[in-house]
C-alpha cells in the first residue's frame, strides 16, 4: 500500500527528511522554486527512486526539464537506511536561459515501519499484509479477529478479566490477539521524531492494548502461539478508555515489538464489532510547537461474536439441579447421561436455592478466533434463585461470562432462555447459514400488548450477525417459551435434522385411533398419586378442550409457516408430536401442556430424554410413548422417558426446562461466512 505524503522543500536550503519505506513523498516543484524559474533537473543517490508528474517530454535525465504549475516530484525509497542521512536528492532550478537560480537539497533517512496483525486469519502475524486495514467476510476475506476477554484467570475473588486494566497472569495473553510493530533502519530515529499508537474515542470503550517490553528479532512471520517467559510487569498497559494515544518505542535494526490486544465488549446495537488501531510517525517542527504526523499505519479487528450451539452438535457436559423433590427426575437423568457417555454436573440445593430451571437461567455458547476459542455462558435477565450460578460456578479460566442487564419492569417470562434456541445449519433460498439461526419467542405481531423478550437481549442477539434471529409467536403460552412447542433432533438424511413440533391435531388423531380400535376406556395419568385419571373417550367428548386445542394448533401452525419460510424447510423435514394443551382462564387464556410435553426434551447425540407422558396404556404400553418411539426410532434415535410429572410438569416445565447442555463448537469458522 502506497502512503502518499506532501513534502515542503525550500531552495538554497538543505532539508533533512525521514522517509518511510512504502510511502511516497510528493514535492510541488513550482511552489518551492525560486522566482522566474523555468526549468529544473534532479539528481539522487542510488537508493533513492523518483519520478516526475506529468512526465517530461525530454528523454535524457540530464537535460533541464520545463517547469509548470503542476510539476510534482514523486520520491520513494525501497529499503531502510543503515544510518541517518545516508541518502541524498537535489533539485536544481534554472531561468529562461537555463542559468542556475537555486538548488534544493534533501538528505533522506529511510525506515521500515509496519503495524501487523493476523489479517489473513491463519494464526500467523504476517508482515505488512495489504488488507490489514479493512475487514471482509468469507473464505477469501481478510481482517484480524479479536476475542472479548470475558473469562477470568482468578480462581478466588472472581471477576472477568475485562474488568481489570492489567494482566494478572501471563496465561491471560492467550485470550488476546497479537499485534506486532516491526521496524528496520538506523539504531534510533532522528532527533525529535517519535512513534505513537492511538485509537479513537469511539473505539476506546471496546479495546485495550498491552505491550511486551522485551523486543525480539523477527522475520516476516510471527506465530500467535504465545510464550510466557516473562512476568506480568513485562506487559504494561498502552491504550485504554483513558489513554487514547501513547508513544511507543522505535527499536531500530531489525526488530519487532509485540502488543496484545484485548476485546472488552461484544457487538451490540451501538457497536458494530469493528475496531481500528493506528500507528503514526510524528515529525517535529520546532520547540514549542506540536509534532505533526507524516505517516500512519492502520489495522482493523473484528470482535468475535457469541455463537450458540444447536442440538445436532456433540454434547460435552449436562447440567441439572438437585432439589428436595426431584429424586425421580434426577435418577432418570443420571441414567440417561451415563448411558450416553457424557459428563454430568449437578447443581446442589445450597447453590440453586430451590430454583430447578437450569435451562431458563443461562445459555451456553462460545467465541472463536484463529488462535484460541473457549465457551461463554450468556446469563439471562431472569435472575431467579439460580442467578449466581453462571458467574460463581461457570466463570473461570477459559470459560467466559456475558450478560445483558434489563430494567426489572421490562423483564418477563419470555426473557428466560427456554425461549432462546438455535437451529442446525440451513440454506434458505440460496442463502447459507452454516451456524444455524437463533430462534426467540415474542408477542404476536398485531398484538397491542403482550410479553416480549427484553430489548437489550434482542439487540445483543441481532448484533452477533452470524446466526440471524427468527422471531416466533410464543406469547400464547402461559410460560411463553419456544421450547414448549418445538425442538430439533439429528437425522441421517435430508438436512441432517428434523424439526419436531407439538401438534394437538396429531394428539387427537392418535386418540381417535385408540377409540376406533376399542381402547376408549384406556386412561391417562394412571399410577400418578393425587392425579385424576381420564379416559380416551372422555377427552374426545370434551368439546371445550377440543376448541382450546384448535386455537393452540392455529398458533403452532402460524409458527410452522414462519419456520418453513425462514429455515427453508419442507413438510418432510417436520415431525408432528401428539401433544394436547389446555388454556388457563386465570392467565388471560394462555396455554399449558395437558400432559407432559414430549417436545420439551433433552438431546444427547442419538439418545433423547423425553418427559414421560403417562398416556393411555394399550396392551400394557403407553400409547403416547409407543408413538414417540415409532417416530424417533426411524431416525436412529433412542427414546428414554423420564418421570418429571410432580417435580417439573406440575410446575409448568419439563425435562428441557430443567436441564442444560454445553456442546462442542462448530467446525465452521464464523469469519468464513458469506455476508
Amino acid at each position: 500500500m502506497i502512503h502518499p505524503r506532501t513534502l515542503r522543500v525550500d531552495y538554497d536550503k538543505a532539508a533533512r527528511v525521514l522517509c518511510v519505506v512504502g510511502s511516497e513523498l510528493n514535492v510541488n516543484l513550482y511552489r518551492s522554486a525560486p522566482p522566474s524559474s523555468k526549468f529544473f533537473s534532479v539528481k539522487c543517490t542510488y537508493n533513492v527512486q523518483y519520478s516526475i508528474s506529468p512526465p517530461p517530454w525530454e528523454t535524457s535525465h540530464l537535460s533541464p526539464i520545463p517547469l509548470s504549475g503542476n510539476s510534482v516530484l514523486l520520491i520513494s525509497m525501497s529499503r531502510a537506511s543503515e544510518f541517518e542521512n545516508d541518502s541524498k536528492l537535489s533539485v536544481q532550478y534554472y531561468g529562461g536561459n537555463k542559468e542556475v537560480l537555486g538548488r534544493a537539497v534533501i538528505y533522506l533517512t529511510a525506515v521500515e515501519i509496519s503495524l501487523d496483525v493476523d489479517a489473513d486469519r491463519d494464526g500467523v502475524v504476517e508482515k505488512d499484509n495489504p488488507n490489514k486495514g479493512s475487514w471482509k467476510w468469507g473464505p477469501n476475506g481478510h481482517g484480524a479477529v479479536l476475542l472479548v476477554n470475558c473469562d477470568t484467570e482468578r480462581i478466588y475473588a472472581k471477576k472477568p478479566d475485562i474488568e481489570q486494566n492489567y494482566i494478572s497472569r501471563t496465561s491471560d495473553l492467550k485470550d488476546m490477539s497479537v499485534m506486532v510493530l516491526r521496524t528496520r533502519g538506523p539504531a534510533k530515529l532522528p532527533e525529535g521524531y517519535k512513534l505513537t499508537m492511538h485509537i479513537s474515542q469511539g473505539d476506546a470503550e471496546s479495546v485495550r492494548v498491552f505491550m511486551s517490553t522485551s523486543p525480539e528479532v523477527t522475520n516476516n512471520f510471527l506465530s500467535v502461539k504465545h510464550l510466557y517467559n516473562y512476568s506480568v510487569s513485562d506487559y504494561p498497559l498502552v491504550l485504554n478508555s483513558e489513554v487514547l494515544s501513547q508513544e511507543v518505542p522505535y527499536i531500530g535494526g531489525v526488530a519487532g515489538m509485540k502488543f496484545y490486544v484485548e476485546g472488552l465488549r461484544f457487538p451490540d446495537k451501538d457497536f458494530d464489532g469493528l475496531i481500528n488501531i493506528n500507528l503514526s510517525l510524528l515529525e517535529p517542527i520546532c520547540a514549542g510547537l506540536p509534532e505533526t504526523p507524516i505517516f500512519t499505519d492502520k489495522v482493523v479487528f473484528r470482535v468475535a461474536p457469541w455463537i450458540m450451539t444447536p442440538n445436532t452438535l456433540q454434547p460435552v457436559e449436562v447440567f441439572i439441579c438437585s432439589t428436595s423433590d426431584n429424586y425421580q427426575f434426577l435418577k432418570g437423568m443420571k441414567n440417561l447421561v451415563a448411558k450416553s457417555g457424557y459428563k454430568l454436573k449437578i447443581c446442589h440445593e445450597y447453590v440453586n436455592r430451590g430454583d430447578r430451571w437450569m435451562q431458563d437461567e443461562l445459555e451456553f455458547g462460545y467465541i472463536d478466533s484463529p488462535h484460541h476459542r473457549f465457551p461463554v455462558v450468556l446469563d439471562s435477565p431472569r435472575d431467579g434463585n439460580l442467578m449466581d450460578f453462571p458467574y460463581n460456578e461457570l466463570l473461570g479460566p477459559d470459560f467466559g461470562y456475558v450478560t445483558r442487564v434489563a430494567k426489572r419492569k421490562d423483564v418477563s417470562s419470555l426473557d428466560s432462555f427456554g425461549n432462546l434456541e438455535v437451529s442446525p445449519p440451513v440454506t434458505v433460498n440460496g442463502q447459507n447459514y452454516p451456524l444455524g439461526r437463533i430462534i426467540i419467542g415474542v408477542a404476536f405481531p398485531t398484538a397491542t400488548k403482550g410479553r416480549n423478550m427484553t430489548k437489550v437481549v434482542q439487540d445483543f442477539l441481532w448484533a452477533q450477525k452470524v446466526q440471524e434471529p427468527i422471531a416466533l409467536f410464543s406469547d400464547w403460552l402461559l410460560v411463553g417459551h419456544v421450547d414448549e412447542f418445538m425442538t430439533f433432533v439429528p437425522a441421517p438424511d435430508r438436512k441432517h435434522f428434523r424439526l419436531l413440533l407439538a401438534s394437538p391435531d396429531a394428539g387427537y388423531k392418535l386418540f381417535r385411533g385408540l377409540q376406533k380400535d376399542g381402547h376408549g376406556q384406556a386412561r391417562l395419568f394412571e399410577g400418578l398419586k393425587d392425579e385424576e385419571t381420564r379416559t380416551v373417550d372422555e377427552i374426545l367428548k370434551d368439546d371445550p378442550l377440543r376448541y382450546q386445542n384448535n386455537y393452540v394448533q392455529n398458533c403452532i401452525d402460524w409458527n410452522r409457516d414462519v419456520l418453513k419460510r425462514e429455515l427453508g424447510l419442507e413438510e418432510e423435514d417436520i415431525i408432528d408430536l401428539p401433544i394436547l394443551f389446555k388454556l388457563s382462564e386465570e392467565e388471560e387464556y394462555r396455554a399449558v401442556a395437558y400432559y407432559p410435553d414430549m417436545v420439551n426434551m433433552i438431546v444427547l447425540g442419538k439418545n433423547l430424554g423425553i418427559p414421560k407422558p403417562f398416556g393411555p396404556k394399550v396392551n400394557g404400553r403407553c400409547a403416547l410413548e409407543a408413538e414417540m418411539c415409532s417416530l424417533m426410532e426411524g431416525l436412529g434415535l433412542k427414546c428414554t422417558f423420564i418421570d418429571d410429572f410432580a417435580s417439573y410438569h406440575k410446575l409448568l416445565g419439563e425435562v428441557h426446562c430443567g436441564s442444560n447442555v454445553r456442546r462442542q463448537p462448530f467446525d465452521f469458522k464464523w469469519w468464513n461466512l458469506e455476508m
